[in-house]
């Protein structure tokens, strides 16, 4: 009960405050978007780039932790495309669309304040490990995956056109990618440039935490309620289920394997029902997902909190 009230209900507040804040008009529904808008787009690059540009590579990224984490992810992806073409008869595009719900875990608006209440700022090294590759890896593969169904029959060249320009375009994926530039390159950033960077950064996690609230009211959870279960079920037990047996099988060091399990147990990201929107695909599952899960999360993160200990 205790790290329920510790560390999982305050990042819930700021997502409830910010619901019950457009919910009752207190703050307008189309001002959530420039909140969010400013978070995904502006502050929490910031953080990412920041986080990267200084992380010691050699020695923070465990190919273990990211094959357990990312090897779950997949199966994951796989599992709810191919159980959204079996059970419920959707169409491919819908199953690669759901199956994204499946696959993008909010590592970073959930992940990382509830691991850093839960474990410390100085445990984090997993978590930025994961999310340093987490954007690209996922639309990638979701991208990849989507482009290949749509255009079954075009040239090789057309499609990695299509994948490059959907890709690029991301804020986070930039923002990772300037971050790895600037760690590779040895450049030292300037103190009076890193010092406004911490203050964007400060502001990235509570403003998009609030921003989610305030957009998750948008969409009402109707219809399509048993591939809204799948996806809960395989966001929330199956996927950090995975993770828990391949780290335990790889000897994946402690502090890693917690910061992997309990990313892996996020609900899907908000990237997911971007993901259905950039493509008009299984919108309603998507954003019903993504708030059901949300929810729901409150309890099966407290459950993975207290197994991991």
């Amino acid at each position: 009960m205790q790290t329920l009230l510790d560390v999982i209900l305050p990042v819930f507040m700021v997502i409830g405050f910010g619901y019950v804040a457009v919910w009752r008009g207190f703050f307008p529904a189309e001002s959530v978007d420039g909140v969010l808008r400013f978070a995904q787009s502006f502050a929490v690059p910031c953080l990412l780039f920041q986080a990267i540009a200084h992380l010691d590579l050699g020695a923070s990224f465990d190919a273990r932790l990211l094959f357990s984490f990312y090897s779950g992810a997949a199966i994951c992806f796989a599992l709810g495309t191919f159980g959204a073409r079996l059970f419920f008869k959707r169409d491919w595009e819908d199953c690669v669309a759901i199956g994204f719900c499946c696959l993008f875990s909010n590592s970073v608006l959930l992940g990382l304040p509830i691991s850093e209440r839960a474990y410390g700022t100085d445990s984090l090294t997993g978590n930025y490990m994961i999310i340093a590759i987490h954007s690209p890896f996922c639309y990638g593969l979701g991208i990849t995956v989507m482009e290949f169904v749509r255009n079954r029959g075009q040239s090789p060249a057309t499609l990695a056109r299509s994948i490059s320009r959907a890709m690029f375009h991301n804020p986070l994926v930039i923002g990772i990618m300037a971050g790895f530039a600037v760690n590779f390159s040895g450049l030292i950033i300037p103190s009076v440039v890193d010092d406004g960077l911490s203050l964007i950064v400060r502001a990235a996690l509570p403003a998009a935490l609030f921003a989610l609230g305030g957009v998750l009211i948008q969409y009402k959870p109707e219809g399509d309620m048993k591939a809204i279960a799948m996806v809960c079920c395989i966001a929330l037990l199956v996927h950090p289920a995975i993770v828990w047996m391949m780290g335990t099988a790889l000897s994946v060091p402690n502090d890693l394997f917690r910061s992997g399990v309990l990313t892996a147990s996020m609900a899907p990201g908000f990237n997911a029902y971007i993901f259905a929107n950039m493509y008009g695909r299984s919108k309603r599952v998507a954003a019903s997902s993504v708030l059901i899960a949300t929810g729901a999360s409150i309890l099966t993160v407290w459950v993975w909190l207290t197994v991991l200990g």
